[in-house]
C-alpha cells in the first residue's frame, strides 16, 4: 500500500525532496524557487478557472461533429491552418492550453492539430508577434513566422505517427467509481481471443494481451463482461479496489 502511494505521488515527492536539498545546500536559491513557485501558483489560480469555464462551454455547446470536421484527422491543410489561427489568437500562458487541448482531442481533434495549437500558442501568438516587430523588425518576424509555421506542421505530423490518440486518452485520471480492466500476465497464455473479438479494447504485444481501453463505463460494460467470460484462463479482471459494484 505504501509503495503504491509512493509510486502514485512520485513526482510530488521528487519536488519536495528537491526543495529539501536546496534548503540544506543552497538556502538562497531555495527561497527564490519558493517565491517563483508562489508566483506561478497565483497566476494559475487566476487563469485556470476561466479556462475550465471555457472548456465546459465548449463541451456543452460545440458539437463533436463540428470539431471532427474542423480539427479531425481528415481536416487536412485547412484544419492545420485553423489550428494555427486558434493558437495564434489565444490568450494566457501555455499551461492554460492543456485542458482545452484535452477536450478538443476527446471530441474528435487529431493529434497533429493539437500539437499545432499548442505550438502556435507557445511561439506565434499575435501579442508576441507585435512585440517581435517592435524589437527585431518586420522582416525578422515574417521570416521567423514562416519557418516556425512550417516546423510546427511537420512536427505535428511526426508526433501523430509516434503518439496515437488512444495513448493520450488512456492516461486520463480515472474516477474512484470507474473500475479498470486489467490483465494478469501470469495467467495470460497469448491465445489472442480478446484481441480478435474485442479489438477496440485489447491488443497483443509480445504474445501477451494488453488493454487498450481500461475504463469500465456504461457504454462498454456488457462488452467487457463478455470478454471476461470468453477468456479461457480468467486472465481478464476488473480492479477490485473500485467501490463500484461488480457487473
Amino acid at each position: 500500500m505504501i509503495l503504491e502511494k509512493i509510486k502514485k505521488h512520485k513526482m510530488l515527492l521528487l519536488v519536495i525532496a528537491t526543495y529539501g536539498a536546496l534548503f540544506i545546500f543552497a538556502p538562497e536559491k531555495a527561497l527564490a524557487s519558493i517565491n517563483n513557485s508562489a508566483y506561478y501558483l497565483l497566476e494559475m489560480l487566476q487563469v485556470l478557472p476561466i479556462i475550465f469555464l471555457i472548456t465546459i462551454l465548449i463541451d456543452a455547446w460545440v458539437p463533436k461533429e463540428l470539431i471532427t470536421k474542423k480539427l479531425g484527422a481528415k481536416s487536412g491543410l485547412a484544419g492545420n491552418l485553423f489550428s494555427i489561427l486558434l493558437g495564434s489568437l489565444s490568450a494566457g500562458p501555455i499551461y492554460a492550453a492543456f485542458p482545452l487541448s484535452k477536450l478538443l482531442l476527446k471530441k474528435g481533434a487529431s493529434v497533429t492539430n493539437i500539437v499545432i495549437i499548442l505550438s502556435s500558442w507557445a511561439v506565434i501568438k499575435v501579442p508576441m508577434l507585435l512585440n517581435e516587430v517592435k524589437f527585431l523588425g518586420v522582416n525578422f518576424m515574417i521570416v521567423r513566422w514562416i519557418l516556425t509555421v512550417i516546423a510546427i506542421i511537420i512536427m505535428g505530423y511526426l508526433i501523430s505517427i509516434i503518439v496515437k490518440k488512444e495513448d493520450i486518452l488512456s492516461i486520463e485520471s480515472v474516477s474512484a467509481y470507474q473500475p479498470l480492466v486489467k490483465i494478469n500476465k501470469q495467467h495470460c497464455i497469448g491465445c489472442g481471443i480478446c484481441a480478435r473479438v474485442y479489438p477496440e479494447y485489447f491488443e497483443m504485444n509480445d504474445d501477451k494481451a494488453i488493454v487498450k481501453s481500461s475504463k469500465v463505463t456504461i457504454d462498454n460494460k456488457e462488452t467487457i463482461k463478455a470478454s471476461i467470460d470468453d477468456c479461457p484462463t480468467d486472465a481478464i479482471t476488473i480492479d477490485q479496489k473500485s467501490p463500484m459494484k461488480p457487473m
